[in-house]
């Protein structure tokens, strides 16, 4: 479903990060990506989240060059395609936990009739997670590890055949990181989506299907 080829990406600073990188996911695979701090995981994610382009190579996403892309296809790649989990929640504080997790509907043109079903999907997907409770309390209401949920339901909302988490446990507990890494999982096998997973913990790797490790530009099984 998803094919990187040769990727290569340098900055100014810091000089090649990536260099001739290969990736292949298939549906409901899972994969942790781990490294040192500076190796270019969040760079790889960036890229396969379309938020970053390459200098060389190519992404294929279910057969078709994203890189091809105007800048309005790539926003809809990533609109209908890829769940976004970062290390912070970014949730805005002025909204309730509901609204927040249905920011990225607010952002489409839909109908009434399609709202209403993302909003019981909303709802579905908050009590499967165990946030039920939250949906009217605003983000500094709640505790890390339950914003940290309420990002993975807003990760979810739109249904896409990717989700990429950036070290999505790196200011969780352990308690809290555990519960977060088990529902990735749960929710990668249940709903058959890739999850693509960079981080630092290797209790959270051990979770992954396939553990990869990012060294000099390229990863290593």
């Amino acid at each position: 479903m998803l094919k990187l080829t040769n990727i290569s990406r340098s900055f100014a600073q810091r000089g090649v990060v990536l260099d001739n990188l290969n990736l292949e996911a298939g549906m409901g695979d899972s994969i942790a990506i781990t490294g040192p701090s500076g190796s270019g995981k969040t760079t790889l994610m960036n890229i396969i989240g379309a938020l970053d382009r390459p200098d060389s190579g190519d992404i294929l996403f279910r057969d078709a060059s994203i890189l091809s892309y105007s800048s309005d296809e790539l926003a809809k790649y990533r609109n209908r395609n890829i769940g976004f989990v970062f290390q912070d929640h970014l949730l805005l504080n002025h909204l309730t936990i509901k609204e927040n997790i249905m920011l990225p509907v607010f952002a489409e043109k839909i109908s009434e009739k399609e709202y209403a079903d993302k909003e019981e999907y909303t709802v579905l997907l908050m009590e499967r997670i165990g946030i039920t409770g939250l949906k009217d309390k605003f983000p500094f209401q709640v505790s890390g590890g339950e914003a940290q949920r309420a990002t993975l339901v807003r990760a979810l909302i739109a249904k896409p055949a990717i989700i990429l988490a950036d070290e999505p446990t790196g200011s969780l507990d352990s308690k809290n990181a555990d519960l977060l890494g088990r529902l990735l999982i749960e929710m990668n096998r249940d709903f058959g989506i890739t999850l693509i997973v960079a981080t630092h913990s290797h209790d959270l790797a051990s979770m992954m299907g396939l553990h990869l490790s990012l060294d000099d530009g390229k990863l290593k099984g």
